[in-house]
């Protein structure tokens, strides 16, 4: 352990830690939520749409565990950029992947409150979301100030618990769906090419939030071996329950559109209103842990970028005690409380997927960059990876050209925003700690 390590954070995320956290980060508001906009994009095909998705992602997921296995220190996204490309589009990358981090866990909050709307309808009206944002930020934040042990525990137990549910729900609703016949979907028009388009995007933010596990390196015991290791057992677990649900939901629901509970509406179908409320629950736990795992990453952006001299030092500032970032930590909460009380769950789900476009293009470009800067690092190889990073910037190129004017002047602002930051900050030197660790 590295001076630097030893004053500063824990190295207390293991292998299976690291893996429930990736898990714990993609399944979150996205599976609760979106098979009824994918459904009204794409019908009967919808299912086939999240095994395209997988395959895109997929590839993209491959590049981000070679280039991350070369790291060991906090920041992912933005690290990576900053090594391969130097600072401007580092901050470019830094920003934006806080963007739809933050919109992401703000869309969870939106949907925490529809699905308790189930028990409590009151839980929609804009005073009681906001206060009800603020009551579970409070016990995330205050655990994860007690440190990222405790964090990444919590993480884990709440993987186990959104997991076993969805299967419980997967495997019901496919008894029930092929011991019946499928009903007749309200919209059976075959999908055009736009729809295609618009439901990538959207999947994008399904299979989305994997990078954001990657950012506490600084935190993870052996990251060379197990960010592969996690990111594959993440990859092929989120995968096999997507399919599943999408499957059960355009099985049992005729318009799975008009409702923005998909899944507690198709549980009552096959299970009965039990079976809906047990789904309910499972809903409010399941993005309940997703708002912890990003709890315990997210913040760990601005430590990193105070650590690297691009924000002012009381972003690094670590606790004497439980060693967290608390201000950075306090700083997202209270940022995503303002957020989920501003926004709706389609708009902070839409400028999610679009804000982490241009993160994941460079990445992808970002391990071209790095074979040749690094040819003999001790890191893992991606088989055919200089062909994946092609096909992951070729599809975020496609795919920018589908987001709407709205996505577009977000992008843009949070870009402007990032170009000052640099101004700022381009004649910083690296803190000595940080070097040391490049």
């Amino acid at each position: 352990m590295s001076p630097s390590e030893s004053t500063h954070l824990v190295r207390a995320i293991g292998r299976w830690g690291l893996a429930a956290l990736v898990i714990n980060s993609i399944i979150g508001s996205g599976i609760f939520g979106l098979p009824a906009i994918v459904a009204a994009d794409l019908g009967r095909q919808s299912p086939f749409a999240y095994l395209v998705a997988a395959v895109g992602v997929g590839m993209i997921m491959g590049c981000f565990a070679e280039v991350a296995s070369q790291f060991r220190q906090a920041g992912g996204p933005y690290l990576y950029t900053r090594v391969a490309f130097g600072r401007l589009l580092a901050l470019e990358v830094a920003w934006l992947h806080w963007l739809s981090r933050l919109t992401a866990a703000a869309a969870a909050i939106n949907l925490f409150s529809t699905y308790l709307g189930y028990f409590w309808l009151s839980a929609q009206r804009p005073l009681e979301r906001s206060l009800l944002a603020a009551a579970i930020l409070v016990v995330i934040t205050g655990v994860n100030l007690l440190g990222v042990k405790v964090g990444a525990h919590l993480s884990s137990a709440f993987t186990i618990a959104k997991i076993a549910p969805l299967l419980l729900f997967a495997v019901a609703g496919l008894v029930y769906g092929f011991a019946h016949p499928a009903v007749t979907l309200a919209n059976p028009n075959v999908a055009t090419a736009t729809d295609w388009f618009n439901a990538s995007l959207v999947l994008l933010f399904a299979y989305g939030g994997f990078e954001g596990a990657l950012v506490p390196m600084s935190e993870a015991r052996d990251p060379q071996r197990d960010v592969p290791f996690a990111m594959l057992i993440a990859f092929l677990s989120v995968t096999l329950i997507y399919v599943l649900v999408q499957i059960v939901v355009i099985r049992v629901l005729p318009d799975p559109a008009q409702t923005d509970r998909p899944l507690a509406m198709a549980a009552e179908v096959f299970l009965g209103p039990a079976g809906a409320a047990f789904i309910a629950i499972s809903a409010l736990l399941a993005l309940f842990g997703y708002l912890s795992a990003n709890m315990v990453h997210v913040p760990r952006t601005t430590f990193a970028l105070a650590e690297q001299g691009d924000l002012p030092p009381v972003f690094a500032a670590v606790h004497n005690r439980f060693r967290t970032p608390y201000v950075s930590i306090l700083i997202f909460a209270v940022s995503l409380w303002a957020l989920a009380t501003l926004g709706n769950f389609r708009w902070n789900v839409v400028l999610s997927s679009a804000s982490r476009l241009t993160t994941y293009g460079l990445v992808c470009a970002g391990l071209l960059a790095l074979r040749r800067k690094q040819p003999d690092a001790a890191a893992y190889r991606l088989p055919f990876g200089r062909i994946f990073a092609a096909v992951g910037i070729a599809l975020m190129l496609a795919l920018l050209t589908r987001i709407t004017r709205e996505e577009l002047a977000w992008i843009l602002a949070t870009g402007a925003v990032a170009f000052v930051n640099w101004i700022a900050t381009r004649r910083h030197v690296v803190p000595a700690a940080a070097a040391r660790e490049l």
